[in-house]
Formats: C-alpha cells, structure tokens, sequence
C-alpha cells in the first residue's frame, strides 16, 4: 500500500470483491481535500461511532495533511479513537475487512488504517440449559469471542492472566484464544498448544470446537473415552484456570475447551462447590454411585435374568416370572435404541410439544409395550433409571462413553456370563489406560499413577482453604 489511491483502492476492491458482493461496502470520502475510501462490512460496523469519527476526520483542514506520509502518523494527530491498527500488505487489509474491522485509504498517505469499531450478531448471556446450577451465576458463554474473554476476566483480576490470540482455518480464518495463568499453568503444555495451532492445516472449521479438537487430540475411532472437557460456565472455567489448567476459546463457539483432562475431571461438576462440604461430599458420593450403577446394573440383570439359579436368596426379586415374546438381552438392546431415539426426537421437538412427546414415549415404552409382550416391567424399569440416571454425570461426551461401555457389557454378559462382565472391565479399565491426553499425564490420575490425596477428593469435598494448600503443594512439587 504505497499510497497511490487508485492502485490501493482497485488492489483492495479487487480481493473484497466489492462489486459482487453486497455487504461489502465502499465509501468514498474527502479528506483535508485528498481522495479517501473507507472498507466495511454491512451489519459488522457501529454506525454512530463511525459516524463521530468520521465527523471529526471531515473537519480536517487540508494544510494539516502536508506534514503526514503514513498512517502511523496520522492516527497520532488526527484519529480521537483507541482501537487502531496499520497494515501495508492489501491482502492482511482485506483480511481485517472480513473479520469485521473498517479500513481507511487516504491519497498520498501510505498504509492502511484499520479502526477497529466491530460489532457482532449475539445472543444475551444466559446461563447455559445443559450446565445449570442451583445457587451459581446465571451467565453463559455466547458465540462472541471478545465477550467470552471479558467474562473470565472479569472474575480473574490478575496480571498473569494470559489471552493469546491465533486464527485457524485457511478459509474460515477462525479466531481462537488460548487462555491459561503463566505461573500456574504447565508451560509444556501451553508451548504444545500453540504449536498444534500453528500446524493446523485446513480449509475451514465450521463446527468449530469439536472440529479442533479433533485435530488437536487425533484419538481411535473405536476409544469412546472424551479427551477434552467443554464448559459453557464462566465461573467453572474461571476455576479451572486458578487450579493451572489452560482453556481453548473460538469464536462463533459458545464451548470452551479444558486442557488437560484424566478421567477423573469428568467427574466434577460445578454445584459442588455451591454447598458446603458435608452437601457437596454426599452429591458427589452419589453421583459415583450412580454412575457405577448405569453401567453395570442391566448387565449383571442380565445374568440374573438368563441364569434364574445364579440369584442370591436376598436379589431373588430381580428374577420375572412374566414371558415375553423377546429375550431378555434383545429387550434391553432395543430399549437402549428406543431412549436414544427418543432424546434425539425431543432435541428436534419444539418446545410446546416437547411435553407431549414425552407422555407419548413413556405409553408407548410403558404400558402398551408391556401389553403387546414384548416387554417385562424389570426391563424397563431398569431401563429407565440408566436412561434418567444418566443425566447424573456432567460431561454429555463421558456419558455416551458410559453407554457404549454398558452396551459391550451387556453382550460380554449375554454369552459369557459374570466372565463376559470381568474381560469386559479389564479391556474397558486398559483402554482407558492407554488413551492419550494432551499433556502427556495418564488418563486413568489419579487411580494410575495413584495419588491419594487426589482420589480422596474425588468423593470428599474439602473447604476452600484446605483445598488451595493442596493446589499449592501439588505445583510446588
């Protein structure tokens, strides 16, 4: 851009495409008496601050434009705005056109000016349906980058709070953000991260943050294990970095993504730290219990079901003495398809009929179910508490992992008995070992390598203070 109007003007119009394209708009102006052009996009730009800039740059008298040969100098005397940037190259000028920043030209004046009055189509910030808390703040994280960020600065007010930006995506030029505490968090760890985003070699990432963490994380498509935590909870990220943890923020994504990750993370949840100690032990007791239970409660039925003589005296109401025209192993598989389908009709169901898809769902795998025959009421009374009690674990990724893990149990269990439930904890207890996390740390911390203190608080929820000693003492070696 060496300030030559009609060279830098086609040079930007002809990358911009400025006569195709309808939201990209060229303004022509007069400025101190020389030829000037200002770049945007429609709907990207705050009319009334531009127009107070503008207001002021109209004003200029032309003598006041004689001593100034680049942008850099006019911004200094002549621009009353705080967001402002330089470009020389046309094509990194266009770039900042598309991501949503206004570019000026004026003739005889070198470089571009980029004023960076953006604003961006969201939504207000709700607190998130999926991570709901009983006493916490109601916000969320929206699809805005810029805000998300505010957000966690606003409850972490500390000079070592890092925001690194980098975009990803030759195409879709997705900005992202790497948010960790420089003393706090694993620098090796950070220093791999910013690696792998400068590596990532692709188009476009539309469904931005699972696509990334895809790329990040590359993982067997037959490991159901999640690598990667998402939150959209200000507050329980914002958490997660005080304890040295690193987040990845994108934009147009309201998820943002926890590194590193063992398996005992997916375990947390954020109402555990909104009760007091005894509460919260008790919840997360519960929770472990439970999600224990929705792995192994229908395989072990299943056992029970097929072997009628295997039953204790004590679990001997669990045997039916109702038929049904499908095995027992059938009915459990297909009601595992059933619930499934269900939930993925009600993710499509508008809300007003939301309600009467679920009395629909509950007749149909109820009472005429069981009329037709082909059910008995234990399966789908053991069907439904793993169905509700499922919604129990926080991670909606571990929890699909938990069903995959049930339903090879139940085929381990239908032809191998108790065995077939055994070989399959043992393969599914090594599969977890050797699933890679990004920090190099084992999946299964902190059960192997053990840790003690660690596995303790996995159901014990100790005080504030108590649990900052630990943090302070695990970093200091």
């Amino acid at each position: 851009m060496t300030g030559n109007y009609e060279k830098d003007i086609l040079e930007i119009s002809s990358i911009l495409r400025t006569d195709i394209n309808f939201d990209t708009v060229k303004r022509e102006f007069i400025i101190g008496g020389r030829r000037s052009a200002l770049f945007f996009l429609d709907g990207f730009i705050k009319d009334e601050v531009f127009e107070k800039i503008l207001e002021f740059m109209l004003r200029i008298p032309p003598e006041e434009l004689d001593d100034i040969h680049n942008m850099r100098d006019f911004s200094l005397t002549k621009l009353p705005y705080v967001e402002v940037a330089f470009e020389k190259d046309a094509y990194m000028a266009a770039l900042g056109v598309l991501s949503g920043q206004s570019a000026i030209i004026i003739d005889g004046v070198e470089d571009v000016l980029l004023v960076d009055t953006r604003t961006y189509p969201s939504r207000s910030i709700d607190e998130p349906d999926k991570d709901r808390s009983l006493r916490g703040s109601r916000d969320g994280f929206v699809e805005t980058l810029i805000f998300n960020t505010a957000m966690i600065r606003r409850r972490i007010r500390d000079s070592r709070l890092r925001m690194e930006h980098y975009q990803v995506g030759k195409s879709s030029k997705v900005d992202v953000a790497i948010c960790y505490m420089d003393e706090l968090a694993d620098q090796k760890l950070v220093k791999k991260l910013q690696q792998k985003l400068k590596e990532v070699d692709i188009a476009g990432i539309s469904m931005t943050s699972q696509a990334l963490s895809e790329i990040l994380i590359p993982s067997n498509f037959f490991n159901p294990f999640p690598k990667v935590r998402f939150s959209e909870r200000p507050d329980f990220a914002s958490a997660c970095v005080l304890e040295g943890k690193v987040l990845l923020i994108m934009d147009n994504s309201p998820s943002v993504m926890i590194f590193p990750n063992s398996i005992a993370d997916f375990s947390k949840e954020t109402d555990d730290y909104y009760f007091p100690p005894l509460t919260g032990t008790y919840v997360r007791i519960i929770r472990a219990v439970v999600s224990l239970l929705t792995v192994v409660l229908t395989p072990i039925t299943l056992v029970f079901l097929n072997n009628p003589h295997l039953t204790p005296h004590w679990l001997s109401f669990i045997n039916t003495q109702k038929e049904s025209l499908l095995p027992f192993f059938f009915q459990f598989l297909l009601l595992e398809l059933v619930v499934d389908g269900l939930r993925l009709a009600s993710l499509n169901t508008p809300d007003t009929l939301s309600s009467s898809l679920g009395i629909i769902g509950g007749l149909v795998l109820g009472e005429f179910a069981i009329e037709a025959g082909w059910f008995v009421p234990e399966t789908i009374m053991y069907m439904a508490f793993v169905a509700i009690s499922s919604f129990a674990q926080p991670s909606f990724e571990m929890g699909y992992a938990m069903k995959f893990m049930r339903i090879v149990l139940l085929i381990l269990a239908q032809f191998f008995g108790f065995w077939g439930i055994g070989i399959g904890f043992v393969t599914i207890v090594v599969l977890a070992g050797f699933s890679k996390t990004l920090s190099g740390r084992g999946y299964l911390y902190p059960i192997f390598p053990f840790c003690g203190r660690d596995f303790l608080r996995l159901f014990v929820r100790t005080n504030i203070r108590s649990h900052e000693n630990s943090a302070k003492q695990a970093r200091n070696g």
